[in-house]
């Protein structure tokens, strides 16, 4: 009777350890995909929401530890989460309008990422294994995204309309700062040009280690905010893009031998001794290359605003509850 009673206990407590596992594992469940906010009704969960930070993650975000990156991430949940709500409204309100995606657009757009990285279809599995989801999940992503692209398209890029006349008024007004010439983007290190030979030496010599510095790959911004007397020296010696006529004779020979990315020697002018380092080059562009860069800018202005207004007006007349 002992032995029938001993066993009987001990399926007891099996019985209880097991109810606590299950019982744990539902609460992991829960906390994994608890509602982080109500939009209109529809939920949005914890697990949606990483998904989303995953995908969205650089690969230097995707390389740290999972507790960095689940660090990094937390802190990064209010935003993630208000641009998932904005996402949602959009679906919400194109599904309301009557926008549909079958399933003949997401197999198309799934053929082209194809064709474009050259990807047979089990390689395309593969990817989106290291990346989490799985094909069913990434149809449903490509799908969402299709709907927003045409809803976008219809609500707000087709009803931005911009005259020649605008553009001809935005190039007048803003002629000094629209580049139609060859142009040069610098960061620079300057020593002022010190008053006799002894100090000329003496700052060459020095200019010289800092050169030195630098060819070890130390970073120019860094060493122009620690030592540079140009008044550029705030924003780590950045120049901006300076319009090759604008550039003083020196400058233009130093720079016929630099290709972007890379740092000159020394070189002195009226002004002093500087370093100088060239991070692009743009080519001489022709008046109507001018009007539509300055037309494509004015119309992502535009677009922005709109994009900014509608989504405005969605939060306005949605019931939406923040619960992280």
């Amino acid at each position: 009777m002992k032995k029938k009673a001993s066993f009987c206990i001990s399926l007891g407590v099996i019985s209880v350890l097991m109810l606590c596992i299950f019982t744990h594992r539902v609460e992991a469940s829960i906390l994994l995909d608890r509602v982080v906010a109500v939009v209109n009704k529809e939920i949005i969960t914890w697990s949606e929401l990483y998904k989303m930070m995953e995908s969205e993650a650089g690969d230097k975000i995707k390389t740290m530890d999972e507790t960095e990156r689940m660090k990094l991430f937390r802190e990064n949940e209010p935003l993630f989460l208000e641009k998932l709500i904005d996402i949602r409204l959009q679906i919400q309100d194109a599904k309301k309008i009557g926008f549909e995606v079958g399933p003949a657009e997401v197999k198309e757009a799934i053929e082209n990422i194809k064709n474009k990285y050259s990807m047979s279809d089990t390689e395309l599995e593969e990817m989106l294994k290291k990346e989490g989801l799985s094909l069913e999940e990434y149809k449903k992503q490509l799908s969402e995204q299709i709907l927003v692209r045409q809803y976008l398209s219809r609500q707000v890029r087709s009803k931005i309309v911009l005259s020649d006349e605008e553009v001809e008024h935005y190039l007048k007004v803003n002629r000094e700062n629209i580049i139609d010439t060859e142009a040069y983007k610098l960061r620079q290190i300057l020593f002022r040009k010190p008053k006799d030979e002894a100090g000329n030496k003496m700052l060459e010599e020095k200019i010289a280690a800092l050169a030195e510095k630098l060819k070890t790959g130390e970073d120019f911004a860094a060493i122009a905010r620690e030592t540079s007397e140009d008044s550029s020296a705030k924003s780590g010696g950045d120049l901006g893009f300076v319009k090759k006529s604008l550039l003083a004779k020196e400058f233009l020979i130093v720079l016929e031998s630099l290709k972007p990315g890379e740092i000159s020697k020394p070189f002195w002018t009226g002004q002093g001794l500087h370093i100088i380092k060239l991070e692009e080059k743009t080519t001489a562009q022709s008046m109507d290359q001018v009007r539509e860069a300055v037309r494509k800018k004015m119309e992502d202005e535009q677009f922005l605003a709109r994009y900014k207004n509608l989504i405005k007006g969605l939060r306005e007349k949605s019931h939406i509850e923040i619960r992280l």
